[in-house]
């Protein structure tokens, strides 16, 4: 098992990572860190936080996203573009990610 298998396995055991699910595409799985994050690994938490941030806001500038930026929580919908595959595949790799990601999360389960 890889060093990077033997810390994913010890956020799983600790609570601090949970599986998500399945990515369709990669049959990847998928993982959510939780609360718990934040009291267990505080720096981990900080840099998950400030790369979701820096993604969230690029895709925004680039028109994938939308909201207001100067709100303290800013509500996030998707803009057509978001769903729009050709669109999504001048994207970097992180950037399609994060985008797949914040799709999933506020696309209607059903």
């Amino acid at each position: 098992m890889s060093e990077e298998d033997n810390i994913l396995e010890q956020l799983i055991l600790d609570g601090t990572v949970e599986i998500a699910g399945i990515d369709l595409d990669t049959n990847e799985p998928l993982y959510n860190i939780t609360s718990k994050m934040k009291d267990v690994h505080p720096s981990l938490h900080d840099e998950f936080i400030n790369y979701f941030s820096q993604e969230t806001m690029a895709l925004w500038e680039f028109g994938f996203l939308s909201m207001d930026v100067t709100d303290k929580n800013p509500v996030v919908k998707l803009t057509p573009k978001a769903l729009d595959k050709d669109s999504v595949a001048q994207l970097n790799k992180h950037q399609q990610y994060t985008l797949k990601e914040i799709v999933r999360i506020l696309k209607p389960k059903s």
